[in-house]
């Protein structure tokens, strides 16, 4: 994997696929490639180790005639190390038929072996080399058993793709059938745009929006055979379908990184108008109540649930431990948040009255979209909790929530995780509501959760403060972080957000967990960060920071604004608007993500682009 962009169109092939790139480098950035077929038909290559600016500095020391037709891929490694060789577009064993490819081929070994055995022999280590050259062997069967030279790549691909065992999302171009562009996808993600005379297709709508609205959203599946004036659309088994179109909701200047250094930094800063964007017409104050459209069609089934799964990865997984919190506390219903990853292979039990809520950013992060196939598979209502619109968890679900969070670009994600949180908080107020829960009481969070947002925004005046005690931890390479309760998240987000892009080796854990164990790490100077806000539990948060500091640990707090107290149990202290508890992890995960943006800087780390690191994990 892990980004693709194609075109077919009347405009010239090589800087819609480069700006498409450039578009989609946050989704992987080891490598990148561009294949064109010009009039003449033949297949010119070009593919570069690193940034996309080094595929730039290729094709200017060898510059690509004028075609319109490509395909072009940036690659964040799976099978075979950094080099050109494994980078995409990959050939065939002519050099006729160019292919690029997400996801990953399992069985690839067995299709290694039948392609050697036959004499063909490959040049990279990479699943996706046997992919393009099982095209190019059955296009050849074909030409041979026809006596021509097509039009076959349409039947080979198809062909090829009865034989692969896995995922992929595949663009595949031909020299002998050169205005012809072949897509298809299973298990990771392909749009297709649909100009004027042009078409873009790519793996996200970053790489769209630029050059129109209109997309198709391909299935599981399905494929196209697009020509720059006409596209079919059918199955793998040669089935034609109808397509959809339907308009992105996302817009080209979303993009744009402004006055910001960095997009993570323009994405904390964006987490006050996020989250009244994700709350807007769906909070209702003054009414008291909370309005949620896309899950009205399952709206009893939510009520009378006798337990909840909520599943993701990453900090999807820290969200939905925080709604694992809210759903018992507030909706008084059993739930559990597990991870994706191993919720499908442990074959979990599944109960009648079971909802399963799928929470993912991009909506196609594979672990999460099998882990909600098995619960439906099993009977469980499908619920996505996902950010982009038309995404595949979004489209398989039985209804959902989306975030409304805006598109995030940094690697590392923070608006995504708060309107995670929120959305999970309108959830458990719309169901605890229902069942248990008082008006009084109804209001009030609700109350609460209207005046976060500017809360967030007086808090990210402390920036600097964050960054100023950042500094003097900055060269320590271990550090923890603790909370209790709804904090107990947060202390995993905080220390994932400083893992991901500092490099700094972080863990999180429940704080009475410490002496169970991790109390044996601390030695003096080592920084430790507690979420101490007032709380239920605030004073047992205490006996623990005084329980590090009597071993030399230093200890930055994150504390309830006003509280006196705290500063007598540490020299760094970051204050907090109070709210209520439940809501206090929207506000206490935003001096986590600002210590963690300011590490990276003050390492001299790529923020938006951390090592090892892609933004949207479509393979397993």
């Amino acid at each position: 994997m892990c980004g693709i962009v194609a075109y077919v169109g009347r405009k010239l092939a090589q800087p819609v696929l480069v700006e498409g790139l450039k578009r989609l480098e946050y989704r992987g950035y080891d490598s990148a490639g561009v294949a064109v077929i010009d009039p003449g038909g033949r297949l010119h290559l070009r593919k570069a180790v690193g940034r996309i600016s080094n595929l730039e500095d290729a094709i200017e020391n060898r510059p690509l005639p004028q075609a319109h037709i490509g395909i072009s891929h940036t690659r964040w490694a799976t099978h075979g190390g950094v080099t050109e060789a494994n980078a995409h577009p990959h050939l065939d064993a002519g050099d006729a038929i160019a292919l690029v490819h997400n996801g990953i081929i399992e069985n690839y070994h067995v299709l290694k072996k039948f392609l050697e055995e036959k004499g063909y022999t490959f040049k990279s280590q990479t699943d996706t080399e046997v992919l393009s050259m099982l095209v190019g062997h059955l296009y050849n069967e074909l030409a041979a058993a026809r006596g021509s030279d097509g039009p076959f790549l349409l039947k080979a691909v198809q062909a090829a793709l009865h034989e692969v065992e896995g995922t992929y999302g595949i663009a595949v171009v031909c020299r002998n059938e050169p205005d012809t562009l072949v897509v298809a996808r299973k298990g990771s993600p392909l749009i297709i745009g649909v100009g004027d005379d042009e078409y873009v297709v790519a793996s996200d709508a970053a790489a769209i929006v630029e050059h129109t609205s209109r997309v198709i959203y391909l299935n599981d599946n399905e494929m196209a055979v697009i020509r720059t004036d006409q596209f079919t659309t059918t199955t793998i088994d040669d089935i034609e379908i109808s397509p959809v179109v339907q308009q992105l909701e996302v817009k080209l200047e979303e993009y744009a990184l402004g006055d910001f250094e960095h997009y993570m930094l323009k994405e904390i800063f964006e987490q006050p108008n996020a989250l009244r964007n994700c709350m807007r017409g769906r909070v209702e104050q003054r009414e008291g109540r909370i309005v949620l459209g896309g899950i009205s069609k399952v709206h009893k089934e939510l009520v009378n649930a006798k337990r909840f799964i909520l599943t993701g990865q990453g900090t999807a997984f820290h969200a939905g431990l925080v709604g694992d919190y809210l759903m018992e506390d507030l909706a008084k219903v059993v739930t559990e948040c597990t991870y994706a990853s191993e919720f499908r292979y442990r074959n979990p039990i599944i109960e009648d009255s079971t909802v399963c809520v799928a929470i993912s950013q991009s909506g196609e992060t594979i672990d999460t979209l099998w882990a909600l196939r098995e619960a439906k598979e099993k009977g469980a209502i499908a619920i996505g909790a996902v950010n982009v619109v038309g995404s595949t968890i979004a489209r398989e679900t039985d209804a959902g929530i989306y975030l409304h969070a805006g598109p995030e670009v940094g690697v590392a994600s923070t608006k995504a995780f708060t309107c995670q949180m929120a959305v999970l908080t309108m959830l458990s107020l719309y169901v605890g509501r229902r069942r248990f829960m008082s008006q009084s009481q109804h209001q009030e969070l609700i109350d609460a959760m209207v005046a976060i947002p500017e809360q967030m925004e007086r808090l990210l005046n402390v920036s600097q403060q964050v960054c100023d005690i950042t500094r003097q931890f900055v060269e320590r390479e271990n550090w923890l972080f603790l909370g209790r309760g709804y904090h107990y998240p947060v202390a995993l987000e905080g220390a994932l957000k400083i893992k991901e892009i500092s490099y700094i080796h972080a863990e999180g854990m429940p704080a009475a967990e410490m002496k169970h164990g991790p109390i044996a790490l601390i030695n003096p100077g080592m920084p430790v960060v507690f979420i101490a806000t007032k709380g239920s539990q605030y004073e047992k948060v205490v006996s623990n920071i005084e329980e590090v500091r009597a071993r030399g640990g230093e200890v930055i707090a994150i504390a309830t604004e006003g509280d006196k107290d705290i500063h007598r149990h540490s020299r760094h202290v970051v204050e907090i608007p109070h709210t209520l508890e439940p809501l206090q992890p929207l506000l206490s995960v935003v001096p986590l993500q600002l210590m963690a943006y300011h590490a990276a800087v003050l390492r001299g780390c790529n923020v938006d682009k951390p090592r090892n690191l892609a933004k949207s994990v479509t393979v397993e």
